[in-house]
């Protein structure tokens, strides 16, 4: 005889799981959790402040909102969905995870990733680090001479930077013409070989978006749209992103 299936949470209401219910397809999905594990074992943040992906995940379905809501270890997810990946349900909890974040102040959110979405936005090239964009151009233009002077057979490498009707837009972590600059030429090298017909754009250059990782919605889109208005502008088919 087959035994009827168990229902966690049962007829309990939260405010957190009630916000997730409307959002995530199929009521959550949290009913469906097999407790395999399998969504801690390759997560890099499992362990870490005695948390990890299947306990949030419980907590989230017993209707522990204030536990699951302002514990620490939400800030430690990368959102890489390797637990969505191996979770044999599909459940999203990086997607439980964005608003367990939404629920601390803003204030209250970490410092160093609230400083950098608020700094990509004072800017046109969309720097987390504050880089300007006329800045970000001088680097290129000055690393590229380099690579021509000393590494033999790129004598003719191209960089562009705001070439009109290029078929890709490319993004550029701005970490690394700030601190690593030499980081950038691998890159180069690849779209040199290939033959691509690309540019950089000094405005929306930078790739990242730490206004995600904040779980801002407001900025986030608003840097997603200054990006994607910088693609258009120049005309290019395709957007690539580094990050």
């Amino acid at each position: 005889m087959a035994e009827a299936a168990i229902k966690l949470g049962g007829k309990s209401k939260t405010s957190f799981m009630d916000k997730v219910k409307e959002i995530i397809p199929e009521g959550g999905n949290l009913n469906l959790c097999l407790t395999c594990g399998a969504c801690s074992s390759g997560c890099p943040a499992t362990g870490l402040q005695g948390m990890d992906p299947r306990k949030f995940l419980r907590m989230a379905a017993l209707g522990l909102d204030e536990e699951v809501t302002k514990h620490p270890w939400v800030w430690t997810c990368t959102q890489c969905r390797r637990c969505v990946h191996a979770c044999p349900m599909g459940i999203d909890i990086p997607r439980l995870v964005f608003y367990a974040r939404q629920a601390w102040p803003r204030d209250e959110r970490p410092k160093g990733i609230r400083d950098s979405c608020d700094q990509a936005m004072k800017n046109d090239g969309n720097s987390a680090m504050g880089a300007g964009s006329e800045d970000f151009k001088f680097v290129v233009e000055d690393v590229l001479q380099e690579v021509r002077e000393t590494q033999p057979g790129l004598e003719d490498m191209e960089v562009p930077v705001d070439k009109e009707g290029a078929e890709f837009f490319l993004n550029q972590n701005s970490r690394e013409p700030v601190t690593e600059p030499d980081e950038m030429v691998p890159l180069w090298k690849i779209m040199h070989k290939a033959g691509a017909d690309w540019t950089y754009g000094t405005k929306g250059w930078a790739a990242e978006n730490y206004c995600m990782f904040l779980s801002d919605d407001e900025a986030w889109e608003r840097i997603v749209r200054q990006k994607a208005e910088a693609v258009d502008s120049m005309g290019c088919k395709v957007w690539l992103n580094t990050e």
